[in-house]
């Protein structure tokens, strides 16, 4: 499990052109030595940083709108704009040729390209509700369909669909059911540390169930023991989450 210090170091590196290690622990006041330790000892911050010949340490993924490098570990990433412009066959080709680039596997073609078309159809869904509600701000948000982090041999972190406001990411984990299994709730939280490890700590990290053979389906469910709660909801009602944590309907 990746720790406060992994994620302000990251932070650091990605907001930086360069920044040695020692920077690092200046800034953030902290004893070098635990830089070095985290730097060299989180396999999430391998995949993530690279050290050039003169021991400056750079992110790959900016953390900040846009998102630069974040393209080279999904499937599909833009503007939510340009996302509405393509057609289906537009979209699964961008989205198909993308997977192959990350090494996302296509095996399971038939089921796996429907998902893909039931998770699109949902977003499309989506974002006609948003923009009734919104107008056309949610246009410049930021989209990711397969977020796929796994070129190491302990980093594994997979996310279906992102979405990317001004200050918060949203993480849709989808399923084709119209029933909650506790396991797939504690499967969407999953990965929620790693990726505040990813988009740094001016974003909020918000795990989504979506059940898209549900309909009028919007609760929150516990996370497994713990006190924490989730949304979980219906493709044709998601906009109420996105409410939940924007308020756009008060």
């Amino acid at each position: 499990m990746p720790d406060d210090l992994a994620m302000r170091v990251c932070a650091e590196i990605c907001r930086s052109d360069g920044v040695k290690a020692r920077e690092i622990a200046l800034r953030l006041g902290v004893d070098r030595k635990d830089v070095y330790q985290t730097l060299y000892r989180s396999p999430l911050l391998q995949e993530l940083c690279w050290q050039d010949r003169d021991a400056r340490w750079h992110g790959l993924i900016r953390q900040g709108r846009p998102h630069g490098g974040l393209q080279e570990f999904s499937g599909y990433y833009g503007l939510v704009r340009d996302f509405l412009a393509l057609n289906e066959e537009q979209f699964l080709g961008q989205l198909t040729e993308g997977c192959w680039r990350i090494g996302r596997s296509l095996t399971d073609t038939r089921g796996l390209f429907h998902s893909f078309r039931d998770a699109r159809e949902t977003m499309l869904r989506l974002f006609s509700d948003l923009r009734e509600m919104l107008g056309d701000a949610c246009l410049d948000w930021e989209i990711v369909f397969e977020f796929r982090l796994k070129r190491g041999a302990h980093v594994r972190i997979y996310a279906d669909v992102l979405v990317i406001t001004e200050e918060k990411v949203f993480s849709l984990e989808f399923k084709m059911k119209d029933a909650i299994d506790p396991e797939e709730i504690r499967q969407t939280a999953k990965y929620v540390p790693y990726l505040e490890i990813v988009f740094g700590p001016r974003y909020e990290v918000i795990p989504v169930l979506v059940l898209t053979a549900a309909s009028e389906l919007f609760r929150f469910e516990p996370i497994g023991r713990r006190d924490m709660v989730l949304p979980v909801a219906s493709g044709d009602v998601l906009f109420n989450v996105f409410d939940e944590y924007l308020g756009f309907l008060q």
